[in-house]
């Protein structure tokens, strides 16, 4: 099979196509063979070094965590799915490998693929909508009628976290470049800021929840804005953060990191929201499999809209 892989850490160019063996299922695991993969600001950190502490030196590396395909084969003790069925899901971890034309997928990784959407729409899906519902529902605790604050609401994971606030019930204020207010809005924001203009950092705002999407606003800057039992949830892993987060585990006003985990139950109900028409994925471009560094350079950018594609098959 077809795989991207590296052989070093560096920048795009070190990405290549490379013939592998195909991956074979084991135990509680789906072999797919992959029509789409999402890419995420992860594999470019990962692809960086950046999180050498948990991948390693050890090469080759393969790319992607998001896909959407079809069974090909199932492992030991699979009953849940069949040769046929169109999925899609997110492997956990930091091996990646889903930028292939092959790949394995635990059973807790997998959901059936919404009807609704194409294969390229489902694999924008997993990662970044997990993140979103898992960072507001179970993280910020956001319920109906709560005011929440989404900064960096264009993005891949933002473009989710509007659609979902709304879906609990939140009144939605979202900031991003003026080029996304509109969008924004068609997403479902009751108001959509120029960032340039507004941050929503005003001392006394009353955020229940202050979502930082794009990662470059702290616990500190944040905290005089919320609520008297207001949360503030991060995306991006740091020791300051991890310290806050335990920090403020039982005062009023509390730091949230939010660490998604693949959840069946969870992929299952995005794709409830996808079919329904109440949960719609942003594309900002589908590349080739042959231009997977061109696609990773715009991910560096952080000016993609919604999520960057690859069609494999």
């Amino acid at each position: 099979m077809r795989a991207i892989v590296y052989d070093r850490y560096g920048s795009p160019e070190v990405l290549e196509s490379r013939l592998l063996p195909s991956p074979q299922p084991g135990p509680g695991e789906v072999l797919l063979s992959v029509r789409a993969a999402a890419l995420n600001p992860k594999d470019s950190l990962i692809r960086k070094g950046k999180f050498r502490r948990m991948t390693g030196d050890r090469f080759p590396r393969q790319l992607g965590f998001d896909v959407a395909g079809v069974v090909h084969a199932l492992g030991p003790g699979v009953t849940r799915f069949r040769p046929g069925d169109e999925v899609f899901g997110m492997k956990h971890g930091w091996a990646g490998g889903t930028v292939a034309e092959e790949v394995c997928l635990s059973l807790d990784e997998l959901a059936l693929k919404p009807k609704r959407l194409s294969f390229e729409e489902a694999a924008a899906v997993p990662l970044a909508g997990l993140t979103a519902l898992q960072a507001l529902r179970d993280e910020g605790r956001l319920t109906t009628g709560q005011r929440v604050i989404l900064h960096g609401a264009s993005g891949g994971v933002g473009v989710f976290a509007t659609q979902v606030a709304r879906l609990l019930g939140a009144q939605v204020t979202t900031t991003s470049s003026a080029r996304n207010v509109a969008l924004c809005l068609q997403l479902g924001a009751h108001e959509a800021w120029d960032y340039t203009e507004k941050t929503g950092l005003a001392k006394g705002s009353n955020w229940d929840v202050f979502f930082d999407v794009f990662g470059n606003r702290g616990f500190g800057e944040v905290r005089g804005a919320l609520s008297s039992k207001g949360t503030y949830v991060s995306t991006v892993p740091s020791v300051t953060i991890a310290v806050q987060h335990l920090a403020t585990h039982l005062t009023s006003k509390r730091a949230r990191l939010v660490v998604v985990k693949p959840n069946p139950v969870d992929l299952e109900l995005l794709a409830k929201w996808c079919d329904e028409g109440k949960l719609k994925p942003v594309l900002d471009r589908v590349f080739p499999f042959t231009e997977v560094a061109e696609a990773q350079a715009l991910i560096e950018t952080r000016r993609a809209r919604g999520k960057v594609i690859i069609r494999v098959g």
